[in-house]
C-alpha cells in the first residue's frame, strides 16, 4: 500500500494556528480595545505576526517543495514568484482602499491625526507623488505593512528552496548569521520617499522564514525537522511559563530588565540584542516563537482540535488566510476611524471587532468555495 505524499496532504494544524493568528492581527491592530489584553503578545515575548511568518514559511515549503513539483503541471521553481505578483496587487488594493477611507473622512474627529500616525499623510498631501513608492513598497503604511515583507521573502524563496533542499544546515546558519549582523549593526532597508526603517525589517525577519521553510521542506519529505522529545517539550513549556510571567506580573519583568541590562553592560551588546525590539526581531522574541512552536508541534490534541468542527471557522480563515488578511487590514482602518470620531466604549468595541471578524470569515468562505470549484481541497497548500 503505498502512503500519503505528506506534500500533498492538509496539515489543519497549520490553517488552524494561522486562523487565530489572523484573528489576533486584527484586534491588535486596533488599539486600546478590552479584546486586545487577551491576545497572545500579553503573555509572551513575541505576537501573532512571528508566528504568521513563521507559518507562511512552513507553507511555502509544503507548498514549493521540489517533490510536489514534479507532481505538478508545470513543475516551475518560480511558482513563489507568481505568489508575489498576487500579493503584490492585493497590497495595491488595499493601500488604496485605506487612502480612500482616510481622504473620505479626514474632517472627522480625530481622522488627520490618525492619518499622520498610520503614515497616510504623505500620501494625502501628494498622491501622484506617492503612488511609484506604494507601488514598489517602499512607502508603506501603519498596520499594513506586513505584506511588502512576504512579498520579498517569497522573490528570493526559489533560491532559499534550491539551497534549503540541498543543503539546510548551510541555509539555517547563513540565515542565522544575518539576522545577528543586522541585528547587531542595525542595518535596515530605508523607506522612500521619506526616510525611514521597515518596520518589518526583511533582512531579520528572513530568519522565522528561513526556519518555517526547512520545517515545510522536510515535512514534504515526510522527515521531522527537529526530533520531539519529551524533556525537551516540558523544557519549552517552562519557558512559555516565565515568559508569560514576565509580561503579567510588573516585578518579575522589572528583575528581568535588570538583569537584561548587566547583560548588555557587561558584553557591550547594542539595545536591540537586549530587548523586545519588533523590527530588528529581538533574540528573546525568537526564542519564545521557536519554543511555543516546538511545545505546540509536540502536543498530540493539536490535530484533533484543529480537525474539530467547533474550530471550522478559524481553520477557514487560514486556510483563505490572503483575503482575510486583506479583508482584516482595510476593516481594521475603518473600524480606527470610527472609534475616533466617535465616543466608543467596551461594548461597542466587542461588537465592531465582532462584526470585522465575521466580514473577514466570510471573505473567507467565498474565496474557499471558488477554490473548491477549482481544484480538490486537499491538495492545495499555496493558500498561505
Amino acid at each position: 500500500m503505498s502512503m500519503p505524499d505528506p506534500s500533498r496532504t492538509r496539515d489543519y494544524r497549520i490553517d488552524f494556528l494561522r486562523g487565530l493568528a489572523l484573528i489576533m492581527i486584527f484586534i491588535n491592530h486596533i488599539p486600546d480595545t478590552v479584546l486586545g489584553a487577551y491576545t497572545s503578545r500579553n503573555f509572551g515575548f513575541s505576537d501573532a505576526a512571528e508566528a504568521f511568518v513563521l507559518l507562511s514559511g512552513i507553507s511555502a515549503g509544503l507548498a514549493y517543495s521540489p517533490l510536489r513539483r514534479k507532481r505538478s503541471e508545470d513543475g516551475s521553481i518560480f511558482g513563489p514568484w507568481s505568489r508575489a505578483f498576487t500579493l503584490w496587487w492585493v497590497q495595491a488594493l488595499v493601500v488604496l482602499c485605506i487612502y480612500l477611507m482616510i481622504a473620505a473622512t479626514l474632517n472627522w474627529p480625530g481622522v488627520a491625526e490618525m492619518a499622520a500616525e498610520r503614515n497616510v499623510a504623505p500620501v494625502l498631501d501628494d498622491p501622484a507623488g506617492l503612488l511609484a513608492p506604494l507601488l514598489i513598497l517602499t512607502h508603506q503604511f501603519n498596520c499594513a505593512d506586513i505584506l511588502p515583507l512576504y512579498i520579498l521573502l517569497l522573490l528570493a524563496a526559489p533560491g532559499l528552496i534550491a539551497v534549503g533542499w540541498r543543503w539546510p544546515l548551510l541555509l539555517l546558519v547563513g540565515s542565522g548569521l544575518l539576522w545577528a549582523y543586522v541585528g547587531w549593526y542595525a542595518v535596515n532597508l530605508r523607506t522612500w520617499p521619506t526616510d525611514h526603517e521597515w518596520f518589518f525589517n526583511p533582512l531579520s525577519w528572513q530568519f522565522l522564514f528561513v526556519v518555517g521553510l526547512l520545517i515545510g521542506l522536510a515535512k514534504s519529505r515526510n522527515q521531522q525537522w527537529l526530533p520531539i522529545r519529551a524533556w525537551i517539550a516540558v523544557a519549552a513549556v517552562i519557558c512559555l511559563v516565565a515568559s508569560a510571567a514576565w509580561m503579567q506580573v510588573p516585578s518579575i519583568a522589572d528583575r528581568g530588565y535588570e538583569i537584561l541590562a548587566q547583560w548588555q553592560e557587561r558584553f557591550g551588546a547594542p539595545q536591540v540584542m537586549i530587548s523586545f525590539d519588533k523590527t530588528y526581531l529581538a533574540p528573546l522574541r525568537v526564542l519564545h516563537i521557536f519554543v511555543l512552536a516546538y511545545a505546540l508541534a509536540a502536543w498530540p490534541l493539536l490535530h484533533k482540535i484543529a480537525q474539530s468542527r467547533h474550530v471550522a471557522a478559524i481553520v477557514v480563515l487560514g486556510r483563505n488566510a490572503l483575503p482575510a488578511f486583506a479583508a482584516g487590514s482595510i476593516l481594521g482602518y475603518l473600524i480606527q476611524i470610527i472609534r475616533i470620531s466617535y465616543l466608543t466604549t467596551p461594548p461597542v468595541d466587542i461588537l465592531l471587532i465582532g462584526v470585522g471578524m465575521n466580514i473577514m470569515l466570510l471573505v473567507a468562505l467565498l474565496n474557499d468555495r471558488r477554490k473548491r470549484r477549482g481544484r480538490p481541497l486537499v491538495t492545495s497548500h499555496a493558500g498561505h
